[in-house]
């Protein structure tokens, strides 16, 4: 299942117990955010400390947010390939296989005595 969050700037987000936050925004505005609905931080901002918060919470608390920035997120906080416009991302892993050493490529310079 994913959750639509928001990016949210913060004057502070501090845990305040194992289950929550307390959000301070730039206007002064503040609340208590579950820690389950604080997704991580947004690492795209410079200026100011962001951070996804699921929006559904947001709607329900008093804490000043903008929508303009979106995202969805994956039920164990990961966030998924973004789909651009015409383009589209793709992941794919590399495992490479097993080499054994070959006597012929040593180099006996380097080679312990």
């Amino acid at each position: 299942m994913k959750t639509k969050c928001y990016s949210v700037r913060l004057k502070s987000l501090e845990l305040i117990s194992d289950k929550a936050y307390k959000a301070v925004a730039f206007d002064g505005s503040s609340d208590i955010i579950p820690a389950s609905q604080v997704f991580g931080p947004d690492l795209e901002v410079g200026k100011s400390e962001a951070w996804w918060i699921s929006a559904w919470i947001l709607e329900k608390k008093s804490i000043q947010y903008s929508t303009k920035k979106s995202a969805w997120f994956e039920k164990d906080g990961d966030m998924p390939p973004v789909r651009l416009e015409n383009n589209s991302v793709s992941v794919s892993h590399h495992r490479p296989g097993k080499i054994a050493a070959r006597p012929e490529h040593e180099i006996k310079e380097l080679k312990r005595g």
